[in-house]
């Protein structure tokens, strides 16, 4: 995907990341959040089309100076992400960012069924201004979820560190390597909405696609779409799935050897420093 992408397009495609992630199990309830950082302002969107209602003037939870003129579209707090696909202007709303970063102009509809954008904003949109600061990226997708298995595993505090938490759920497919050449990086309990979380979450997404936020979830970017970032969760929980049901069968599964993954490595060409 790109900034080529219009604003019905990048609806679309946030519709059908929250409807898999439902299908996934990951996004209970309200739970979950969506947001797409785009280098466009809303007149290249179109975005009165769309969220008749600006505010202009509204603070943002924090600095964001990188993104000075862009657009990040978010979906509102207690909002089920299975329903952006069908009440998109409901759902979400977005924010064009004022030159210097500690306001901007809040876009919304009159149909719209959140007070405010979700509890999770600060943590998008750090992430988003620190990989534009960083790395220029004219297109992020950032997803935060709870899969099921993941999460469960995180409770087990003998995985809960990067090293341990990779080996078991890079063990169990070939192709996961492939797909998280980084693997994730594992933070500990933090609470939801906080600042540490928030500088932590930042830090980890520099190295990584995919941050666990131990106890609670996930955090995803990735420069293509909302279903390409979903896609990376997708097979992370696989690999957390086969790993928990291994240890409900009393831990029969061998699993793939170092040897196995170290020839699928050289195989495939990945540039990875986890095996």
């Amino acid at each position: 995907m790109s900034t080529d992408l219009s604003l019905d397009e990048v609806l679309t495609q946030m519709g059908a990341a929250g409807r898999r992630l439902d299908h996934m199990g990951a996004v209970e309830a309200g739970a979950g959040n969506i947001s797409v950082s785009i280098a466009k302002g809303a007149e290249e969107l179109g975005l009165a089309g769309r969220f008749p209602q600006a505010h202009p003037g509204t603070e943002l939870p924090l600095p964001a100076p990188a993104l000075a003129g862009r657009t990040v579209l978010v979906t509102g707090s207690g909002c089920r992400l299975r329903d952006v696909a069908q009440s998109p202007e409901a759902n979400v709303s977005a924010f064009v960012v004022d030159e210097g970063g500690l306001t901007g102009t809040w876009y919304t509809h009159p149909a719209k069924a959140y007070a405010r954008p979700t509890s999770e904003f600060n943590s998008h949109l750090a992430v988003h201004n620190d990989q534009v600061a960083m790395r220029g990226v004219d297109f992020q997708a950032v997803i935060h979820a709870q899969p099921p298995y993941l999460v469960q595993l995180s409770h087990i505090k003998e995985l809960r560190s990067t090293t341990a938490f990779n080996r078991r759920i890079l063990r169990w497919e070939p192709e996961t390597i492939v797909q998280l050449p980084q693997g994730i990086e594992v933070l500990d309990f933090m609470v939801p909405g906080g600042q540490e979380l928030m500088e932590n979450n930042v830090r980890a997404l520099r190295d990584h696609v995919i941050v666990l936020w131990s106890k609670h979830g996930i955090m995803v970017r990735s420069d293509v779409s909302p279903l390409a970032a979903v896609d990376k969760a997708e097979y992370a929980e696989t690999g957390a799935m086969y790993e928990v049901r291994n240890i409900q069968s009393g831990g029969l599964g061998e699993g793939v050897t170092d040897d196995e993954l170290r020839a699928v490595i050289t195989a495939f060409g990945v540039e990875t420093d986890l095996v």
